[in-house]
């Protein structure tokens, strides 16, 4: 019986002491030209693939890497990524261990029966959540659940991701020239979340709010859910990262620096700008400071207003959202919050610069 060559291959690079079985016979697979079902492309085949372009075009690619736009594209990226992570890693472990081993039910022990009174209290919460928007949204979904006001849940929502102690922190690291920048977000954060609930609280309703019949990671075991929320969050959160320091050292570098400088120039113009920018780059609330200090072509009003949209208003906080309290709430309550968000900011930016 005659072996093909394949299988004399693959016996070969198997282990000594398996058991040989012999090929089958040839078959109509085995003929010359037939299709082979089972082959597929692996890693080696793409790893031969990426060395063989590399070696053809490695003097395009060195004369790529060595033109200065490119370098200072990759030093903005770096460098954003590089003071980021720590935090956001070590957020995302602290938001997943009060996530998963702290009760729902304390947080409607701790709150004040009176509605008004509780959207104060769960504000002011959201300093003991030391993680990004991703976690505040199905935990303020956890709070409706739980009897909850709404009111006090939303502004725990939009409290939580930017008064925590570790955004606050990457905020004084990113802007250590300008301490009052960590004040102006944890101020401006606090008071748009406060007049958003209390707002909600005088004109919402609760046929506005539709949430899904389970709670995210309900019946899984403590340390499954833990390790679960940890992978969810670091992969969400860091592809989102990613994006934006790529879209910062892209404004950086691809933007010409004439056309940001007459942009900033424009005080008005400039808070849009980067109002508008926040919600589109969807950045996590742990990075996107460094992502702000980038920026420095635009005033500190402009950079406050890109710190308080962003952990509020976003692409990804908005399809969370519609997600976990239904689309005529998002629809609702992004422009709102989006438009109150703006004014507080150039309001107290204006103030303090």
């Amino acid at each position: 019986m005659l072996w093909s060559i394949g299988e004399v291959i693959r016996l070969s690079t198997t282990d000594p002491a398996a058991p040989v079985t012999p090929a089958a016979p040839a078959g109509v697979d085995d003929q010359p030209g037939a299709p082979d079902k089972e082959r597929a492309v692996g890693s080696t085949e793409v790893l031969c693939f990426l060395l063989i372009l590399i070696g053809t075009l490695h003097r395009p690619i060195g004369a790529l890497v060595a033109d200065p736009r490119l370098q200072t594209w990759l030093t903005v990226f770096v460098s954003v990524m590089v003071q980021a992570t720590p935090f956001l890693v070590f957020g995302v472990v602290l938001s997943a261990v009060i996530a998963v081993f702290v009760p729902r039910s304390f947080w409607a022990r701790a709150l004040p029966r009176h509605p008004a009174l509780a959207v104060p209290v769960a504000g002011v919460a959201g300093v003991v959540l030391p993680g990004c928007e991703c976690g505040s949204v199905p935990i303020a979904g956890s709070l409706i659940r739980r009897g909850v006001t709404p009111a006090a849940a939303l502004a725990f929502l939009l409290a939580a991701p930017a008064i925590n102690p570790i955004v606050l922190t990457a905020t004084a690291v990113a802007f250590p020239r300008n301490p009052e920048m960590v004040a102006a977000r944890g101020g401006a954060s606090l008071v748009v979340a406060l007049l958003m609930g209390w707002l909600w609280l005088r004109l919402g309703r609760t046929e506005w709010i539709r949430l899904p019949h389970r709670a995210h990671l309900d019946g899984l075991p403590r340390m499954t859910a833990f390790w679960t929320a940890c992978r969810h969050d670091v992969i969400h959160a860091g592809g989102f990262l990613a994006l934006g320091a790529v879209a910062a050292a892209t404004i950086n570098v691809a933007v010409p620096q004439q056309l940001l400088h007459d942009l900033a120039a424009r005080p008005v113009l400039s808070v849009l700008a980067l109002a508008a920018l926040a919600v589109l780059l969807s950045i996590c609330s742990e990075a996107d400071a460094f992502v702000a200090a980038s920026l420095s072509q635009f005033s500190l009003t402009a950079r406050l207003a890109f710190l308080v949209v962003g952990p509020m208003v976003d692409l990804k906080l908005v399809s969370m959202q519609a997600g976990m309290f239904g689309r005529r709430f998002a629809a609702r309550f992004a422009p709102a919050t989006f438009a109150l968000a703006v004014l507080v900011a150039a309001t107290l930016g204006t103030v303090i610069w």
